[in-house]
């Protein structure tokens, strides 16, 4: 089943819906990382929601989904670009074991810090202007819950979010109600569509999430329903790390910093924690850096 995103419309109802199934993508998320289950899961859930979310928000750019951990989990970060080219992330406490058991809260909010960030950066971003930021709470049993808990308050929209992932696949459904003024919500007549249709989703098991594709799980939960179709989109996973892309972090550093590295280890290497790529300056590399300022090294940029 190839990776898939639908989007469709309830007919003379005040709801739309979105399905996303993650496969391919899933698998060269993870092919180079050894993630403990729970974190897995998590961190998979967090790429079909990020899928979902930027296909929900009208906004032409690129949209981050963050989590920072105060348990065994520091880091969480999936990234989607207008285009839905995902890539993703975790990073772990080495001091940290993950139970078999972990939850979100005691993965990320053990102590009660951790917090997870939603970051919109416009392609079109003017000099200046700042990424927009919103803080999701991580009071919920759930990245679900607490994504919910985010559209709510941001968007003064009811949302639903299942979501679901494993060793194999990251999927998800959402369902939104519109606005009840103005456009279709003020034409809609069934007005009983929001309760009918969540509890439709809400019998959804994490098995069937996972098993079925986009199509197959809409025809299932809404065969009855009349539905209005609209976009569906190809996810891929595409890491843009570069070695100008390092290279000006070196640059960033300075050249102290940079060659103190090289004393000590003989080389610089930098590891891509999404594609696990390494990129390494020797001296000569460093020095041409740094008295060039061309980050570039002419060493094409590698594409996934």
């Amino acid at each position: 089943m190839s990776d898939r995103l639908l989007k469709f419309l309830f007919h003379d109802a005040p709801v739309r819906g979105e399905v996303v199934r993650l496969a391919e993508v899933w698998q060269q998320v993870i092919e180079h990382h050894d993630y403990p289950a729970p974190v897995l899961a998590l961190l998979g859930q967090m790429t079909a929601a990020a899928a979902l979310l930027a296909a929900n928000i009208k906004f032409n750019g690129a949209l981050s989904l963050q989590i920072e951990g105060d348990g065994p989990v520091r880091l969480l970060v999936v990234e989607c670009q207008p285009d839905f080219r995902l890539r993703a992330t975790a990073k772990l406490r080495a001091d940290a074991p993950v139970p078999a058991d972990a939850t979100l809260r005691t993965l990320v909010n053990a102590r009660g810090q951790g917090r997870c960030a939603i970051t919109l950066d416009p392609q079109d971003r003017q000099p200046g202007q700042q990424p927009y930021q919103g803080i999701v709470s991580l009071t919920g049993d759930s990245i679900a819950h607490a994504l919910e808990s985010y559209m709510r308050q941001s968007e003064q929209l009811d949302t639903r979010l299942w979501l679901a992932a494993d060793t194999r696949a990251a999927s998800g459904v959402l369902l939104q109600k519109l606005p009840a003024e103005g456009g279709r919500a003020a034409q809609a007549r069934d007005t009983d569509a929001w309760d009918r249709t969540t509890t439709l989703a809400g019998t959804l098991t994490p098995p069937e999430l996972l098993d079925n594709d986009p199509e197959q799980l809409v025809r299932k939960l809404f065969w009855q329903e009349r539905l209005e179709h609209g976009a569906a989109f190809a996810p891929r996973f595409e890491c843009r790390c570069s070695r100008g892309r390092i290279g000006r972090m070196l640059l960033s550093l300075g050249r102290g910093e940079v060659e103190d590295i090289l004393r000590e280890q003989d080389r610089v290497e930098v590891t891509c924690d999404f594609c696990n790529q390494v990129q390494s300056f020797d001296a000569v590399d460093v020095g041409q850096l740094f008295a060039t300022g061309d980050s570039r090294n002419e060493v094409p940029e590698r594409r996934h």
